[in-house]
């Protein structure tokens, strides 16, 4: 089975909390804060992996989480940081957000990785609020949450020549005869189920990337059949060779086909429609292919098509088109589709969503963010030096400010994640 997408739930580690404690040794029964910072907690990071080609382990398991990091100990001691956890992807994969379909990494490099979600930061412990006018903290701050998320893995293909063409055409074969690849061949009238790749050697430091992506049909713009999983992978490739079978036993026009092909391309994306493409009428080696062949090139060679006669069975001609499909990709650029700016402006939007929301609706006065949880839950109201670090770091950070601009006034109710305080200058 052929997995191309998979919908998963990553989740990293949360920061420990810093340790409240005080110096207690023997001789010393007036100890300052001794309290150590709690470990940041472990991120979850995909890794390109060459020796993986599906997401299928990510059908099985759809849940990640990496792990949290220890809180703080006496002693001034930090926290253990929580183990990262890596997920191995396919060349190719294409990182989404599960919500907005916005593309969050574009990952075509081998090796290259990716931290997905970023493990929350350890809390540090009351040795740190320690300060000339407050020498004995009896608060600490609490770790952050790690970055929790729905996510999309997209695998599209990485290679330089995609063949297309109707079930049952021969590029499975062609493709076993260029490169060393051993897809599965058969005469079957349903299409391939899973793309294969292929290495093909043209001459020393001469190379090239073949796919047999799984075949086309009628209606696959809208879904039908394999559909937008066939075009999917064509959409990387820098050069289409189109196979056509000549020989007319299925009982189909060889013209008639090309034509329907192009025109799902066509329905699917204007840009694959646009890739150049070089047409091979395969199985010359039968009586009835002379008739087809004509007609095609004749037609194809006036729209400025090259056509190439082969037969994939007998490998007649093969090596002529191998040489063929080298001199076109020389002349064309090396351009996958990239996503920098998609990425770039989502990342633009994520770091306002993390800031600190000040608002007023439905009658409230609301304070809400990542920041202002995390200050919150590290807050001890017991303690008036927490409770004074917790007003003093709202009015720094310009709550009060944006509070005032909003017309609250004294004794007003204001919720802070949830928690109703009131209001006081």
């Amino acid at each position: 089975m052929f997995i191309d997408i998979a919908k998963i739930r990553v989740k990293a580690g949360k920061g420990g909390d810093g340790a409240v404690a005080f110096r207690r040794e023997k001789y010393e029964p007036s100890g300052g804060p001794y309290g150590g910072d709690g470990g940041n907690g472990g991120s979850i990071i995909l890794q390109v992996d060459n020796s993986i080609r599906t997401l299928m382990d990510f059908k099985y398991k759809r849940n990640y989480k990496a792990e949290d990091g220890e809180n703080g100990k006496t002693k001034k001691q930090y926290g253990k940081k929580g183990s990262h956890l890596v997920l191995k992807v396919p060349l190719g994969t294409l990182v989404k957000d599960g919500d907005s379909e916005k593309v969050i990494a574009d990952l075509k490099e081998e090796g290259q990785t990716f931290v997905i979600a970023k493990g929350g930061k350890g809390g540090k412990g009351n040795a740190k609020f320690a300060t000339p006018t407050r020498q004995a903290p009896r608060f600490a701050e609490a770790g952050e949450k790690g970055e929790e998320r729905f996510i999309i893995l997209e695998l599209k293909l990485l290679a330089d020549v995609g063949l297309i063409g109707f079930p049952n055409v021969g590029k499975s074969t062609l493709l076993s005869v260029l490169s060393s690849a051993k897809p599965k061949i058969a005469n079957y009238h349903f299409t391939t189920l899973t793309p294969n790749l292929g290495v093909v050697k043209v001459d020393d430091g001469k190379s090239f990337v073949i796919a047999d992506i799984p075949g086309l049909i009628e209606g696959a713009h809208e879904g039908a059949g394999l559909g937008h999983e066939f075009l999917r992978h064509v959409e990387r490739t820098r050069l289409l060779v189109h196979l056509v079978d000549v020989s007319g036993i299925e009982g189909r026009d060889p013209l008639e086909d090309f034509y329907k092909i192009n025109e799902e391309l066509e329905k699917y994306s204007s840009k694959l429609s646009e890739k150049p493409q070089i047409v091979v009428a395969n199985k010359m080696d039968l009586n009835t292919s002379s008739e087809y062949y004509e007609n095609l090139k004749e037609e194809l060679t006036k729209e400025g098509y090259e056509v190439y006669l082969i037969s994939a069975a007998t490998r007649k001609g093969v090596e002529a088109l191998k040489y063929a499909i080298w001199d076109r990709l020389v002349d064309i650029e090396t351009n996958y589709e990239t996503f920098d700016d998609i990425i770039e402006e989502y990342e633009e939007v994520k770091d306002i969503e993390d800031g600190i929301i000040v608002k007023y609706e439905d009658g409230m006065y609301i304070v809400e963010g990542s920041f202002i949880e995390k200050l919150l839950y590290s807050t001890n109201f017991e303690d008036i030096d927490s409770s004074r670090y917790f007003q003093n770091t709202l009015r720094k950070r310009g709550v009060v400010d944006e509070l005032k601009k909003l017309g609250v006034s004294e004794n007003d109710t204001v919720f802070i994640c949830g928690f109703e305080f009131e209001f006081f200058e």
